[in-house]
């Protein structure tokens, strides 16, 4: 999805700038051929290249916010300018319908990272780093993603962005009109997509090469370059995003749609592809945070949430109407149900030939031995396993 929107952008600000265009799929194969590049090229490169090119997007985005606020352009009143369904409000023109079916758009904004704990094997000290980075992120994502769903539409009307492909390109375009600054401006604010993209397709290649190394998919995805990258996982996940982009709208190919509507649609419905596989690992992780909490209440923990319990509760809430909630919306229903087939054939494997194959790691040694095994620090890998090969039965 981040794909398709990057291309949106790229080609609306080259066509404003120097009248040059492309198809979309030339753009999203180019993004995917320069990220899986770039993350070829070693993670110390790839993480030096997301903080500057985070840097700019940060700073881009605090630029439109002010220009947003000082313009004169931004009304309370655009907010508001959805025609309510009878019996509803301007403040809710949908009901709460409305309300739950943007569940997972809202998601969207802080989908990913979760994703940066797969970044725990390239710090020094991940039981300091990855919470602190965890809650940075989390608080910097928080904040502009506030501001963005406030001020973009504050400027433009919420009716009127609805069906952009490029809403900050639009935002700019209304602060500055009849000029090429705002194109120049969502150049640099192309710099968030991209610094998306890049994690994602960081993220992407560590998962499924973190999956295949514990014996979840084919070893070969676990096979690493001279620079420990996992070049065939990255290169794997990388023609699955191209298949799936090309895949949706070969398969939409409505007459007379506009390429850009088609495109919006197609990421609308990669983003609930998206959305359906991450709210079951959200709920599932919280399920496994409360059953750790009760069964282990004593056991170390380099972080401990602040939230506890409660928060825990929360979210698997909100996971779990999500989930529920996805299938209803029928322009998205058919991409949500051939996932959920995909999952449960997934299910069908793991149980028939993936359970046999498992290499375990330390937290699934420490769960299995009820906590005898599972330190990786002291112990290595493979404890239980070795046990188990040695005749020391399940290693408990």
């Amino acid at each position: 999805m981040v794909g398709t929107f990057a291309g949106l952008y790229a080609d609306a600000i080259t066509d404003d700038l120097f009248g040059f265009t492309m198809p979309l799929w030339l753009w999203v194969i180019a993004f995917y051929v320069v990220f899986v590049g770039l993350n070829s090229a070693g993670a110390a490169a790839s993480f030096r290249f997301a903080v500057v090119i985070t840097i700019i997007s940060l700073s881009v985005l605090g630029f439109f916010f002010v220009a947003a606020l000082v313009s004169g352009e931004f009304s309370w009143g655009n907010l508001w300018n959805i025609a309510p369904e009878p019996g509803n409000s301007t403040f809710l023109p949908m009901g709460i319908g409305g309300v739950l079916a943007a569940l997972p758009f809202a998601i969207w904004f802080f989908l990913g990272i979760e994703e940066l704990p797969l970044a725990a094997e390239e710090t020094h000290t991940p039981q300091e780093d990855i919470p602190r980075g965890s809650l940075m992120g989390m608080w910097t994502l928080l904040v502009t993603a506030f501001l963005v769903l406030i001020l973009n539409p504050g400027i433009l009307g919420a009716q009127e962005i609805a069906p952009s492909g490029e809403p900050i390109l639009d935002g700019f375009r209304a602060i500055f009109p009849n000029s090429n600054i705002a194109s120049l401006l969502a150049l640099f604010a192309l710099a968030g997509l991209v610094a998306s993209f890049q994690g994602i397709m960081f993220a992407a290649g560590r998962n499924m090469y973190s999956l295949s190394r514990a014996g979840y998919y084919p070893k070969i995805l676990s096979l690493t370059g001279e620079r420990k990258v996992p070049y065939v996982a990255l290169v794997t996940s990388a023609v699955i995003g191209v298949v799936l982009v090309f895949g949706l709208g070969a398969i939409r190919n409505e007459p007379g749609e506009s390429a850009t509507d088609a495109s919006v649609v197609v990421a609308g419905q990669l983003l609930n592809i998206a959305v359906f596989g991450a709210v079951i690992a959200y709920f599932l992780q919280m399920v496994a945070f409360l059953l750790l909490r009760q069964k282990y209440a004593d056991v170390a923990r380099p972080y401990s949430s602040p939230s506890g319990v409660p928060g825990a509760l929360v979210a698997a809430l909100i996971a779990g109407v999500t989930l529920v909630i996805l299938p209803f919306n029928e322009a998205y229903r058919s991409v949500v149900v051939g996932v959920a087939i995909f999952f449960a054939l997934g299910l069908v494997y793991f149980a028939v030939f993936g359970r046999h194959r498992l290499v375990l790691s330390p937290e699934e040694e420490f769960a299995m031995t009820h906590g005898k095994h599972g330190h990786p620090e002291t112990e290595g890998y493979d404890v239980t396993e070795r046990e188990m090969e040695q005749g020391g039965g399940d290693g408990r």
